[in-house]
């Protein structure tokens, strides 16, 4: 994209629903300067098992978690930025913490977010806020703050679930029976168990595993934690 040389300030862009779509639109809060630096954290997830006289553990991938990221916002009533001071900084904070933190009672949870800063764009959700007061008043009237806020990574299901195309055993699947198939037998592919059969000949209704007709689609569920 080209450079157009105009100043792009962060934006958080706030919804009641993970859609992020017009219709759930809340408000919005445009940075008064945009950060320094902003960091993203990746994260993955293994179990480890070690087995009986095994010198070291085997670590299992489980998943890859949210990218975490974090953004430090400033509010300052000094003027030293605007050009002109005001009386302090609690409306506009209240504003930002209420936006980003206020529990919304016909979701029944708190909201979802785009951050658009340029040609950036993040779907997220807020993990945590934190809120340090820098300077203030001789009455002891806070004049700037730092609000450092840590988001997580977020998508609308359907996206998430396209994106992944997971064939992991924890995922009910489907599959359709080829010559020579054996019930056993998927289930060594599938769950790398072949003991699960009556587990799947029972979720198909099977009174005959050894019986598969080729075509025949079957369900797998997902194994048990």
């Amino acid at each position: 994209m080209a450079d157009t040389g105009k100043l792009e300030k962060l934006k958080i862009i706030a919804y009641d629903k993970a859609d992020l779509s017009d219709a759930s639109y809340v408000g919005e809060y445009l940075a008064l300067v945009n950060p320094e630096t902003y960091q993203l954290d990746y994260k993955v997830a293994f179990v480890e098992a070690q087995g009986q006289g095994a010198s070291a553990k085997q670590q299992t991938y489980v998943h890859t978690k949210p990218e975490d990221f974090s953004f430090e916002f400033l509010f300052d009533a000094t003027g030293l930025i605007e050009g002109s001071p005001t009386s302090d900084i609690w409306a506009e904070l209240k504003y930002f913490k209420d936006l980003l933190t206020e529990f919304h009672g016909p979701i029944h949870e708190t909201r979802h977010f785009k951050l658009v800063w340029g040609v950036s764009l993040f779907k997220c959700r807020l993990a945590s806020l934190q809120i340090t007061f820098k300077l203030f008043k001789p009455d002891g009237t806070p004049i700037r703050a730092i609000a450092k806020a840590l988001f997580k990574s977020s998508v609308e299901e359907n996206l998430r679930v396209a994106k992944e195309n997971r064939q992991s055993p924890d995922l009910t699947h489907e599959r359709q029976v080829l010559a020579g198939d054996t019930l056993p037998l998927l289930c060594f592919r599938l769950y790398e168990d072949p003991r699960r059969y009556l587990q799947v000949a029972k979720a198909n209704g099977l009174t005959n595993f050894r019986r598969l007709v080729p075509g025949q689609t079957l369900y797998f569920p997902p194994v048990a934690k």
